[in-house]
């Protein structure tokens, strides 16, 4: 391989720390991909991973050396794109990971589609933590604190978390006032599919108060499911803001202890730090920001 595609190379070994995968990745094989980081440390007279049976990972040559590569692949994919986008309309398959979260995409993608007809969706709608690079996403859509070095990000939007029930229950069971108050009510619950662990509750406590031991009245993990049981009066619900709007805006949900609650958060767009964004992905990314969060 010449030098600037065994550069492409190195950056994708270091980003996945396998051969292995850098090897599904471009299509060639593992003794293929160590052949060209061999080759290349041959050249430049260096050790730029320390390998072992289990995993390989950057000697600190390697790591200076990582800086200056993703500088000169985004320059030169910079340089190419300056060149194409301004006569090519954004075009081509774009595979983005998107979070399961019912009712906020449907109206924002099909309108999206409409638009940039040429441009092919492959979305996979999740809640796990996908690996970004490793599993060749051009992006992904997710919220919380992000701090990955190897990938890039936009904000798309402000959220919050709250509590919410029907009229309808809280006609019967009375609307709670603070966090103690939640123990003598039905709680749905989420359980994280990754971790298996529970959501916890954004509550405001005094400096002195513990949380409360809250009822596992259901625990799921579906959002459309917790909402469907919150909209029929089976119980108070923890979820985005953004996820039960029709349901605010009919009166069908109203929401509970909102000065009680701290769950403020983020929705953002990520994509590998090594890549400068594509047309397609810019435009992708331009119109979630506007339909999700006008």
């Amino acid at each position: 391989m010449d030098s600037l595609g065994g550069i492409g190379v190195f950056v994708l070994v270091a980003d996945t720390r396998s051969f292995s995968e850098a090897g599904r990745v471009l299509g060639v094989s593992p003794s293929a991909v160590g052949k060209s980081v061999a080759r290349m440390e041959e050249r430049l007279k260096v050790r730029l991973f320390h390998r072992s049976t289990r995993h390989i990972a950057l000697t600190p040559e390697g790591e200076k050396f990582l800086e200056r590569c993703r500088r000169i692949l985004c320059e030169v994919e910079a340089a190419e794109l300056e060149l194409s986008e301004a006569a090519d309309a954004p075009r081509g398959k774009l595979r983005v990971s998107l979070p399961r979260y019912s009712g906020l995409f449907e109206s924002t993608i099909a309108s999206f589609m409409r638009q940039y007809p040429d441009v092919e969706l492959d979305l996979e709608f999740t809640d796990r933590m996908v690996d970004v690079i490793g599993e060749g996403y051009d992006a992904v859509v997710r919220s919380g604190d992000m701090d990955d070095s190897s990938l890039k990000r936009r904000r798309l939007g402000p959220f919050r978390r709250v509590l919410a029930a029907s009229p309808d229950y809280l006609r019967q069971h009375g609307t709670p006032k603070r966090a103690s108050d939640l123990q003598r009510h039905a709680c749905l619950h989420y359980r994280y599919p990754a971790t298996g662990r529970l959501e916890k509750w954004p509550l405001k406590l005094g400096p002195e108060a513990q949380s409360p031991d809250l009822p596992l009245t259901l625990v799921c993990n579906s959002v459309e499911m917790r909402i469907s049981l919150a909209v029929g009066g089976q119980g108070i619900v923890c979820l985005p803001d953004f996820t039960i709007r029709r349901e605010l805006a009919s009166g069908q949900l109203q929401i509970v202890m909102e000065d009680r609650t701290r769950g403020k958060g983020t929705m953002w767009a990520l994509w590998p730090a090594s890549r400068h964004a594509s047309p397609k992905l810019r435009v992708f990314i331009d119109h979630l920001a506007q339909g999700l969060f006008p």
